[in-house]
């Protein structure tokens, strides 16, 4: 090895000890994802809140709802009786909720036996705005930052400014007559309606337009946390069902190896198979195939057989006979090919091979006529074998 190439190698090794160093002395860049998983400790995170629910209602145990409302809360459904065998409270933190209207309708069904639903979020299913009777409205004109604040006097402290992470999201449209409005937001001089309370039935529904407070980023903020704090006061010390983001979906896979994939047993086996023929490939790969004898392929005599035989009945002039075994191949061609008895050749018959053949009845009604004539005739002439062949070679033509 020469000294440039030792000197260019050297370099190289340099860069890359750089590089490797570099890369495990740079802090990792902040995730801004807005994810509202409880299990993540990134900005838009819910790991505080979370871990603070249990400060919060200490009297309350609360428990993670891994798959959607319907499927937790419907188990709970008593049918004997109407009623749930459960009660509490549902808590979702999400700007955008992945609620079904059959989740809808069961929170909806929820509330109505005195449960609190609390949702904080953007967007909410049709089912649920059409039932609670309110509307919402995508205002662009919302920039910089927004105070949030509470109606209730006894929160007039609790207010917060917020910049990061802001909706422009507000309601449009509420139920007056059962619906008070708790909180509102207020961008430049303009206020809008950001905090509900809806009544069903005999619980109540808390809708809330601005999910953000509840991430890690505004909950670590100044005084941020009192503002979360005074949400949660409206809600009752019960079990607190938190709508967990890390939900346990049973979707099935598409796969054709998907039975073969879920039993162990099936599994390995299939495993050992490709694992077998990849070693195979590997040990044979330079193995060389000798070369394949040309082997000149049988010469088919069955056309030059027919030829032969077809003109020694034509020069015996033996029209009935040729006639006899065109009429005896054709049948047979109907029977195989469209499955009709053809023992009896009358109209039920020429129907049912125009259905099944698709071609004219009234043609084949003509073709088995000819047919019934020719084997009624004794002396056949060469004109009536060669009209009877033009009609059976247009029937498999046509």
């Amino acid at each position: 090895m020469n000294r440039t190439l030792q000197i260019y190698l050297g370099v190289l090794a340099l860069l890359f000890i750089g590089i490797v160093i570099i890369e495990f002395t740079t802090p990792p860049p902040v995730n801004w994802q807005k994810t509202y998983n409880e299990t993540h400790k990134i900005p838009f995170g819910t790991y505080i809140f979370h871990e603070e629910l249990k400060e919060l209602f200490p009297k309350s145990k609360v428990q993670n709802i891994k798959v959607t409302p319907y499927e937790y809360f419907d188990d709970y459904y008593s049918w004997g009786d109407s009623t749930y065998l459960t009660t509490g409270t549902y808590i979702l933190i999400d700007e955008t909720p992945d609620i079904d209207n059959s989740s809808a309708q069961e929170l909806l069904d929820f509330a109505s036996f005195g449960n609190d639903i609390f949702i904080s979020a953007n967007y909410f299913p049709q089912r649920l705005k059409d039932s609670l009777g309110f509307t919402m409205d995508n205002n662009f004109s919302f920039s910089g930052k927004a105070k949030l604040s509470y109606t209730n006097p006894s929160f007039k402290n609790d207010s917060i400014t917020i910049e990061k992470g802001l909706s422009n999201i507000c309601f449009s449209k509420i139920d007056t007559l059962y619906t008070t409005v708790l909180g509102y937001q207020k961008f430049g001089d303009s206020l809008y309606t950001n905090f509900i309370k809806t009544t069903w039935g005999l619980g109540n529904f808390y809708i809330h337009l601005q999910p953000a407070v509840f991430t890690n980023y505004q909950l670590l903020k100044k005084d941020n946390k009192k503002y979360a704090e005074a949400a949660m006061s409206y809600l009752g010390d019960d079990t607190i069902y938190f709508d967990s983001r890390n939900k346990t979906r049973s979707i099935e896979s598409s796969s054709s190896l998907r039975y073969i994939l879920s039993q162990p047993a099936l599994r390995w086996a299939w495993y050992m198979v490709l694992i077998s023929i990849l070693i195979f490939m590997i040990f044979n790969a330079k193995r060389k195939q000798r070369i394949v004898k040309v082997i000149k392929p049988l010469k088919n005599t069955t056309v030059d057989f027919t030829k032969t035989i077809g003109n020694l009945y034509y020069e015996t002039k033996d029209h009935n006979n040729l006639i006899d075994k065109k009429i005896t191949y054709f049948l047979e061609y109907i029977r195989r090919v469209y499955y009709l008895d053809t023992q009896v050749l009358d109209d039920k018959f020429v129907k049912n091979l125009s259905l099944k053949s698709g071609k004219d009845q009234k043609a084949i009604k003509k073709l088995i006529n000819q047919i019934a004539n020719l084997r009624a005739k004794s002396n056949c002439t060469e004109n009536d074998l060669l009209q009877l062949n033009k009609a059976i070679e247009e029937f498999y033509t046509e």
